[in-house]
């Protein structure tokens, strides 16, 4: 049976039995704003968790009010919730295999194949599988950003322009890129981003186009430079406490993950083309001038990039190596689909989700 139809199978089994059961409530957290796309990934999972499991689960949104990205972590170890938006960068420690994708960032290039790319990379990883079930996690999945820029209160289009910049580096490789070009990198809190702006005690950010309206950038950036500075898909969407895990059976595990694999593409879409096409259609109107760099910058950039990358996944060794191939084998299957996610959507359940054994994985 395929992925497909096996969960078509599930959802009609589930049907038959609503009528007679209760539906397992789950207490869900993405810990952002409502405008953020992590809350509308969350709401879009809700309703397909609702559909899979015929009615037999559902997911309880929590605001950020009650459960903050700051307390993520304490909320999924402590079992305040079942299930949160836990991004592995904002919480390092002892997840050294998980984030090692990160120091690969300025390589990507298509969001939803680097989101596939780092979720068969965290399902196949025994390290990260580790990592996660020595925090008593159970990963179910990532997601992509747009790509990042150059956002700044003086117009960058050459080399020379970045010279002597201060810019807020929200990664390693984003600072290192920098520094490359001359400029000063500046490591900042996102909440900090807009005041050190607004005082001048930074020139801009390396950022994403829909930070300019997220993040309030509007009121202080005066410029966009269309640069590909990479992706973040460093996350873990929908994080399961172990304990709501293991009260799982194996049947309601395949319902959940069927909802996340669908959900996770949601994330994906609202923040890499739906959000940023909002934004560049208002530009103009908020006087922000948007710069094509000039080829040569365009170029040295690309050059580092490449050079970058080949000394990351030197350094990286067989676990970059194998990011670096899964890269390629979702950049082609994300060309076959032509946009079309629910092609997608099959493909990673038969490419990742349909290997996994729902009676162990987790564990």
């Amino acid at each position: 049976m395929t992925g497909v139809s096996r969960i078509a199978g599930m959802v009609l089994a589930a049907s038959l039995m609503a009528t007679g059961a209760d539906a397992r409530d789950l207490r869900v957290a993405p810990g952002v704003p409502d405008d953020h796309p992590a809350h509308y990934m969350y709401e879009r999972f809700a309703e397909y968790l609702e559909e899979a499991s015929g009615g037999t689960m559902a997911a309880v949104i929590l605001d950020r009010d009650e459960v903050a990205m700051p307390q993520m972590m304490d909320a999924l170890q402590t079992n305040l919730i079942d299930i949160g938006y836990f991004p592995p960068l904002r919480f390092p420690k002892g997840m050294e295999s998980t984030i090692m994708p990160a120091d690969l960032a300025l390589m990507g290039k298509n969001p939803y194949a680097m989101a596939l790319a780092m979720t068969e990379y965290v399902v196949t990883c025994r390290p990260c599988q580790k990592e996660f079930s020595r925090a008593g996690l159970v990963y179910l999945g990532s997601g992509s950003s747009g790509v990042y820029g150059l956002l700044t209160t003086t117009p960058v289009g050459t080399a020379q322009d970045l010279e002597g910049l201060k810019l807020r580096a929200e990664t390693a490789p984003h600072a290192r890129w920098a520094e490359n070009f001359g400029a000063e990198p500046v490591e900042l809190p996102d909440g900090a981003v807009f005041q050190a702006m607004s005082r001048g005690v930074i020139d801009g950010t390396i950022a994403r186009s829909v930070d300019l309206d997220l993040y309030r950038f509007f009121d202080v950036v005066d410029h966009v430079t269309l640069l590909p500075l990479g992706l973040l898909y460093v996350t873990s969407n929908f994080t399961v406490a172990r304990p709501a895990w293991e009260a799982l059976t194996e049947e309601e595990r395949a319902f959940l993950t069927g909802a996340t694999a669908r959900a996770n593409f949601d994330l994906t879409a609202r923040w890499a083309e739906e959000l940023p096409f909002e934004v560049a259609m208002t530009l103009v109107e908020k006087g922000v001038e948007a710069i094509e760099p000039d080829p040569t910058l365009h170029e040295a950039s690309e050059a580092f990039i490449r050079a970058d990358t080949a000394a990351r996944v030197a350094q990286g060794g067989a676990a970059a190596e194998r990011f670096v191939e899964l890269v390629e084998k979702w950049t082609g299957i994300v060309y076959e689909a032509r946009g079309n996610l629910d092609a997608l959507t099959a493909a990673a359940e038969a490419e990742i989700w349909s290997k996994v054994d729902w009676s162990t994985y987790g564990g």
